[in-house]
């Protein structure tokens, strides 16, 4: 299977469907979809924080991965973004072969 689904969030919705757009046009990520405010709560640099982010989950193929990565981490403000990367163990095969054609 070479499709991978990137997982992230950010602090305003706005930033979100900006960085999904550059991504898309720049053919790093297929699609990518973000979902309504939520809660994180995690600890940063010694102090338990929350705050309430958008979740970011975005599509792409391993061929495409390390340039998306590279290219997410340099649209995000944060010092320290969540990026996990997510292998499906199984799909669509039509929607995979989307994936595929739209990334290349």
């Amino acid at each position: 299977m070479d499709a991978r689904v990137i997982i992230s969030t950010v602090n305003s919705g706005e930033l979100g469907e900006n960085i999904i757009s550059t991504l898309v046009e720049e053919r790093l990520i297929a699609c990518g979809n973000l979902l309504p405010k939520g809660v994180s709560i995690y600890r940063w640099q010694g102090k338990v924080e929350r705050e309430e982010e958008f979740l970011l989950l975005m599509k792409t193929t391993a061929a495409r991965l390390k340039e998306a990565k590279i290219r997410y981490i340099e649209l995000h403000p944060y010092e320290v973004p969540e990026l996990l990367v997510i292998t499906p163990s199984d799909g669509a095969e039509s929607y995979l072969a989307w994936i595929a054609e739209n990334v290349s």
